[in-house]
């Protein structure tokens, strides 16, 4: 076997070893970067080439980066609560669903992975591994006292979680993608790139008892408390790096929807019949060397939620949960604002910082059916650095801070018994810290 075709299989089989479960909700439940350095910068490397996460980044960026291998794993730790007030009267006889809970699943670990090879001086080949995702609550029982309090669902039990059902309350949803990742210089500062998108997600749903009935779902059954179920698909990034001069450069990405096959036990929960598409998202970057050591980076960012109905129905349809019209999280698209800032301070340390504004896909209509996704983060403040091990391999390390934030609005069940279901409101903040190690040969 010959030592690419080695490397290769390397790459291919310690790709697969990181398919592990992952959990972010930073620009909606997209990553504020990937790989350390980019994350390091608040995502802002469209038109950069510093490391192999190109496959997630700009596949056009990864000629430029020659033979390397990169690790990393990242701590994530979001917090996430909700809070109803107000709601007396919704449930005869004059009961109320008041409730207030805190996420109690707090700590992830989500790993990630690049590859390079040069083919020739011309030409890369590589891979990379990276993961979206963010739904992952995890809200206790006993927020709603009975018994006879979310009786009108049918619902049986003394003590309920915040949208009546008697079990823990929550959803946990990771995405998995393996970027093969083709890079080509068309010309001394051009490059362009493609990478085959091979997408795996996993998903899972508890204390939904209160909507797994013929008056909410189309498949009752196939709603709630059904473990985890996956499903697969394909799509396809591109990307154009240009380097015009030694102090500017610009980028460009596109990655396409990625149509996914159906969670079949989760059918009579998500529209389209379990479908969860993985949307579009479009990048583009320049990058301005202000002076040799020090470097600005711009970058502007859309995720079309609107893609996947799931994700983007209003929860205010009248539709059965399941169809094409049924009720979903009411995600609107967002664009994304990232600064970044390098500093090499030597030879061997090289300092970052960012900030990433994003806008809140999430409207007041639908705060209820978010409780079990609260993405409504939308400022985040990095920091990094990377230090040279020796000539040929590095640590990179970095740091984010999202700003709490909140979203408040009627509760639905206002309109599904006919009373007062009260004020909801739902918040989030997050923060993260990674490290990375990359070689060079």
């Amino acid at each position: 076997m010959s030592g690419m075709k080695r490397n290769l299989v390397l790459a291919l089989a310690v790709a697969a070893a990181v398919a592990a479960p992952s959990a972010f909700a930073t620009y909606g439940y997209f990553s504020h970067g990937y790989g350390m350095k980019a994350k390091g910068m608040a995502g802002a490397v469209t038109a950069l080439a510093d490391d192999t996460f190109g496959g997630a980044n700009s596949p056009a960026s990864k000629v430029w980066v020659g033979n390397r291998v990169d690790f990393g794993l990242d701590w994530f730790s979001p917090d996430r609560s909700m809070q109803r007030t107000g709601s007396t009267g919704a449930f005869p006889p004059n009961l109320n669903i008041d409730a207030t809970a805190v996420s109690d699943s707090t700590d992830f670990f989500i790993p990630e992975f690049g590859y390079n090879a040069m083919i020739n001086p011309d030409m890369s080949f590589g891979v990379t591994v990276y993961g979206n995702g963010g739904m992952n609550t995890n809200y206790p029982t006993g927020q709603i006292p009975g018994p006879g309090t979310c009786n009108a669902f049918g619902v049986a039990g003394t003590s309920f979680n915040a949208l009546c059902g008697n079990t823990a309350l929550g959803v946990d949803l990771m995405q998995l993608i393996i970027a093969p990742t083709f890079s080509y210089k068309i010309t001394s500062n051009n490059s362009v790139g493609i990478s085959p998108l091979l997408a795996y997600q996993k998903f899972k749903a508890e204390g939904l008892q209160a909507f797994d009935n013929p008056g909410f779902s189309s498949s009752p059954g196939n709603v709630t408390n059904n473990g985890y179920a996956g499903s697969t698909g394909v799509g396809v990034r591109v990307g154009w790096l240009g380097k015009f001069t030694e102090s500017f450069s610009a980028g460009a990405a596109y990655s396409s929807k990625i149509s996914m096959s159906e969670f079949d036990k989760y059918k009579g929960l998500f529209a389209e019949e379990g479908k969860f598409d993985m949307p579009s998202n479009y990048n583009l970057g320049i990058a301005l060397k202000a002076m040799p050591q020090m470097t600005f980076t711009l970058d502007y960012q859309v995720i079309k939620y609107s893609d996947s109905k799931a994700v983007n129905n209003p929860s205010t349809n009248t539709g059965l949960l399941g169809t094409d019209s049924g009720r979903g999280f009411g995600w609107d698209d967002v664009s994304v604002m990232k600064i970044g800032f390098e500093y090499k301070a030597s030879s061997a340390t090289t300092y970052r910082a960012g900030y990433g504004k994003t806008d809140n896909p999430i409207q007041s209509r639908d705060v209820t059916f978010n409780i079990l996704a609260p993405g409504v983060v939308e400022d985040h403040f990095t920091l990094g650095f990377t230090h040279a091990l020796d000539k040929d391999s590095e640590l990179t390390m970095s740091y984010m801070h999202a700003s709490e934030n909140s979203v408040s609005g009627n509760s639905l069940f206002s309109g599904l018994t006919g009373g007062n279901g009260g004020q909801e409101t739902i918040k989030m903040s997050q923060k993260s810290l990674g490290i990375g190690w990359g070689k060079k040969w």
